[in-house]
């Protein structure tokens, strides 16, 4: 992975850190990812006008990519809440990262991307790492809990989350490569907010947005440059890297979610904390060099 994209990827990781600290800090999470949302797309489409040359007129077939795309993501969020809301974080989580272990095998599989030796050993580490982040502890039969509860909704709907995930992504890589950059991003997030739209016009969310905006707006406001960033950064350095190594080597947010929680929420870092960073450090670090 060459440095510019590494640089925008590792960038997009740090909004992407910070986004979640503020979806965190909010009250109803599902309405202020909206609102958040909301936010993003209304400062992109003001900064529209002073981009260079004109919009370029999108096809069936990339209008089909960002749909699919913002779908396969909401989908994700969704399936996430549901994970994190029936059953223990400490066996929901490590699975939603079973993306990075599908995303190198649609890569090379889908795209025909071609992975060498330290590629591969920065992505295990970095797969290692995630799932090691959420563990009570390290031994054997910590290690494959997850794995045994198969029969769980909860279980099931994180294997979902990673799942969709990795489809995701491949759509993603697919759209950046075909259609510029950060037009393709306007699209996606414009889908994203009209499924999160279609979401909260259920009854039990509609009392609550404007309560979200009443106790959050500063947050709120402060999201929008962020999120345009994350994604903007994201699929620029995507659309200059192997889908194989960008989505595994952006988990560098993770590093950066656990300094923030440490400087700033008063969270510690215990010793497999300790350890999970490492290694996710250690992994990113093979893929750039690699």
């Amino acid at each position: 992975m060459n440095s510019f994209a590494f640089t925008l990827i590792v960038f997009s990781a740090l909004m992407h850190a910070l986004w979640n600290l503020f979806v965190k800090q909010s009250t109803h999470k599902t309405i202020f990812i909206w609102w958040m949302f909301l936010a993003s797309l209304g400062l992109f489409t003001l900064l529209l006008p002073l981009l260079p040359g004109e919009f370029p007129h999108p096809d069936g077939t990339i209008v089909s990519l960002a749909a699919a795309s913002a779908g396969c993501f909401v989908l994700y969020h969704l399936c996430c809440g549901r994970a994190y809301h029936g059953g223990d974080l400490s066996l929901t989580y490590p699975l939603t990262q079973t993306s990075m272990i599908y995303v190198p095998l649609w890569g090379v599989l889908v795209l025909g991307e071609h992975l060498n030796l330290p590629g591969l050993c920065g992505i295990a580490l970095v797969i290692s790492g995630a799932y090691t982040l959420q563990l009570r502890q390290l031994s054997p039969g910590e290690l494959l809990r997850p794995f045994r509860r198969f029969g769980e909704p909860s279980i099931r709907a994180a294997l979902a989350a990673g799942f969709v995930y990795s489809i995701g992504a491949i759509i993603d890589k697919t759209g950046v490569t075909r259609y510029p950059p950060v037009y393709f991003t306007y699209l996606l997030v414009l889908f994203m907010l009209l499924f999160m739209t279609l979401n909260l016009l259920r009854p039990r969310y509609r009392r609550g947005i404007a309560a979200e905006w009443r106790q959050n707006r500063r947050l709120i406001v402060l999201s929008g440059p962020v999120v345009m960033a994350s994604f903007l950064s994201f699929r620029y350095g995507l659309s200059l890297a192997p889908v194989s190594y960008a989505v595994p080597a952006r988990q560098v947010s993770i590093l950066i979610g656990v300094l923030i929680g440490i400087l700033f929420l008063g969270e510690t870092c215990g010793r497999i904390r300790s350890f999970a960073a490492l290694l996710i450090f250690a992994g990113v670090m093979l893929i750039r060099f690699g």
